[in-house]
């Protein structure tokens, strides 16, 4: 079906991507309606590099979100851009310093985890650096670790409740639940992060996270 982007709010996504779930989230937590257009990022080597596609997003990458016609990319953008358009159910703090502490820990895994470990990384080891299956394993805790470990800590101090910031998830947790989605794919050891562990599993509890999952979206496979 054709996008309308002035009558409807259509998200490009891949069930996978963690960068698409985040969105997904945020989405479902405000209360918005949107329909998806899977872009698949694997199958005949990837939807992604199609030329329709990367006029859309000449990165190449999901997700993308069009709206009253403007088209809108990276997951941090997206996400602030809802919460100023759609201001009901409110994800960041009314107080500047609790949304900059929202933000950093968002931020940081948007930033120092996440694209560390991506897909285009992830083929870039094995393809062009020949590294094998042990070391792209050694590669991805090493920086999951690294973050985790700042995550952890910032989720230890009072202002954390039972989400990443008080007791109503904000868009840390639109955030982190991905991460820890990818950690669990790869086997990394979560053990040290009680933290992570006992908020994810409080979020992943909720109806707007469910809906949100990766296996429960209509392009998983």
């Amino acid at each position: 079906m054709p996008v309308d982007s002035t009558r409807e709010l259509v998200l490009y996504s891949y069930w996978r991507s963690s960068s698409a779930y985040r969105v997904r989230i945020a989405l479902n937590l405000k209360g918005i309606e949107y329909r998806q257009l899977p872009v698949h990022l694997v199958r005949e080597g990837g939807e992604q590099h199609r030329a329709e596609y990367r006029a859309i997003n000449p990165l190449g990458l999901v997700p993308a979100l069009v709206h009253n016609g403007h088209t809108l990319v990276q997951s941090m953008a997206i996400c602030e851009y809802l919460e100023q358009v759609f201001p009901a159910q409110p994800l960041l703090p009314a107080d500047a310093a609790e949304r900059a502490r929202v933000r950093g820990i968002a931020q940081s895994i948007t930033s120092e985890i996440q694209p560390l470990n991506n897909l285009g990384v992830i083929n870039y080891l094995k393809r062009e650096l020949e590294a094998g299956d042990n070391q792209v394993n050694d590669w991805y805790g090493h920086w999951i670790a690294r973050g985790f470990s700042a995550v952890e800590s910032w989720l230890s101090a009072a202002s954390a409740g039972t989400c990443c910031h008080g007791d109503a998830p904000t868009l840390a947790d639109c955030f982190l639940v991905p991460q820890v989605y990818n950690a669990e794919r790869f086997a990394c050891d979560l053990e040290p992060y009680p933290n992570i562990r006992r908020i994810t599993a409080h979020c992943r509890a909720l109806p707007a996270f469910q809906r949100a999952a990766p296996e429960n979206q209509p392009d998983a496979v």
